[in-house]
């Protein structure tokens, strides 16, 4: 792996596989989605080993520390070597993700369109709300 002194903070963000792209982990940059040592950085910021980052994916909010630089993408395996998450950010992300899952189990999710049956029984709640009632 290639490993270089300092390294702009997109290109790293890519080859550690948090984004896609180039451009998609830019743009989380100059969103405040990703923070440097605490505060908002440049896309352009040079990182170095040893760096805090938080990162926020989504629902996931994670906190790494930079422990090699690349500006390669390569495989999963070897871009889980370029940082190391804390073990309070896993911690906290696998409790939000159960709390996220417990919430959503009573939810049932929808398959897209209305079956005939389920048409059927809107149109008879929808005529059955709009005809005067006769009280």
């Amino acid at each position: 792996m290639p490993d270089v002194g300092k390294l702009r903070l997109d290109k790293w963000l890519w080859a550690a596989r948090f984004f896609k792209t180039r451009s998609l982990a830019k743009s989380a940059i100059e969103g405040g989605k990703v923070h440097c040592g605490g505060e908002r950085c440049k896309a352009s910021k040079e990182i170095r080993v040893g760096d805090q980052l938080q990162i926020r994916q989504g629902f996931d909010q994670r906190s790494v520390e930079v422990l090699q630089l690349s500006d390669q993408r390569r495989g999963a395996p070897e871009a889980q070597l370029l940082y190391r998450e804390s073990e309070e950010s896993i911690a906290a992300r696998e409790a939000a993700a159960a709390q996220r899952k417990a919430q959503g189990a009573g939810g049932q999710i929808s398959d897209g369109r209305p079956s005939k049956k389920q048409r059927r029984q809107i149109f008879r709640f929808r005529d059955e709300r709009n005809t005067p009632s006769a009280d």
